[in-house]
């Protein structure tokens, strides 16, 4: 009766009543987890389904003793959906899956999946399942729509292309600053309103003639958009220089909208050739600035509209990006 009626219940609010009139909230939450685990190792999209659910649940019960999942609905490589679990370090659990569109639905490509342990047996390497494609089934696949506690900020490259001098810049993001990122936030302290502010950063390269970019960074002030980039640009350059030299006039920020129902805001940072002939500290202590001020143009658009610490979260993340500094 207690699944039944959770897998019934599809918005959000009626799913807190219902669990509010459970006393015994560990026994509510043992037989919630208990159910997980079950369908963590989804076989289609109803088992998928059914695991979001039981996250959402437990995100409102409280994981208790247990490792909290947050159960995302992503896109891989290939534009096809992927699904899979991440604790609030950001660490895939379980079964993460690529889904093939065939014309009876969604099925889980297996050769593009992985099983990745538990939070009490995480596996050192992601091991493949293999095994060809799954039983279709013509239903959407869900997302968890309510998060659980985690750095808010996600730092990501728009491509993986640099000049060879940013490399290490590049590389320590994910390999340093981001781990200290989703280990020292105290994300439980800002509130829920913000689920993510995804940092999109792009360098400026040349790895080839035929596949180069090198950002010019436009005036603020002039408030450009998208069609204004080429024309601005040939009133700086001739054609054929901006041909040559692969340039791209952008605004330094562009801030996207808030997504309420996911808790997402996204921002794009791109950083020029220029960027690049700095030596790496300078490099990172400049990228710090830029990063900060992101975050702060955000809370700029956000905090009259929605309930969250910025000024604490602002500064434990000043903390970290001093921190990240002073790392060779």
């Amino acid at each position: 009766m207690l699944l039944k009626k959770i897998f019934e219940t599809s918005d959000l609010d009626g799913l807190r009543r219902y669990l509010a009139g459970f006393p015994d909230r560990e026994e509510l939450r043992q037989r919630l987890y208990a159910s997980f685990v079950e369908h963590a190792t989804y076989t289609d999209v109803a088992g998928w389904n059914a695991a979001v659910r039981l996250c959402e649940a437990l995100a409102i019960v409280g994981w208790g003793e247990h490792e909290p999942q947050e159960a995302i609905r992503g896109v891989y490589f290939n534009g096809n959906p992927e699904t899979y679990f991440v604790n609030r370090h950001g660490r895939p659990r379980f079964f993460d899956a690529v889904w093939s569109r065939r014309k009876e639905g969604f099925a889980i490509d297996y050769d593009l999946s992985f099983d990745h342990g538990t939070a009490e047996a995480p596996l050192s390497e992601p091991l493949r399942r293999g095994g060809g494609v799954g039983v279709p089934q013509n239903m959407p696949l869900c997302s968890q729509r309510n998060w659980i506690a985690k750095n808010p900020i996600r730092i990501v490259r728009g491509l993986a292309n640099c000049y060879a001098s940013s490399r290490p810049v590049a590389e320590s993001i994910g390999e340093v600053l981001m781990p200290a990122l989703n280990s020292n936030m105290h994300p439980e302290l800002y509130g829920s309103a913000i689920n993510a502010i995804v940092i999109n950063v792009s360098f400026s390269f040349y790895d080839n003639d035929h596949c180069k970019t090198n950002y010019i960074i436009a005036d603020e002030s002039l408030k450009l958009t998208q069609k204004d980039f080429y024309p601005k640009l040939l009133e700086l350059f001739p054609a054929d220089v901006i041909e040559q030299q692969g340039y791209y006039l952008r605004n330094r920020f562009a801030l996207g909208p808030f997504r309420k129902d996911t808790g997402t805001v996204r921002v794009n940072i791109v950083l020029e050739k220029e960027f690049s002939d700095l030596s790496v500290a300078e490099q990172k202590r400049l990228l710090s600035t830029y990063l900060l001020q992101a975050v702060e143009r955000v809370q700029k658009r956000l905090q009259p509209k929605v309930s969250y610490d910025f000024p604490l979260m602002i500064s434990d993340f000043k903390t970290l990006l001093s921190w990240w500094c002073c790392q060779k």
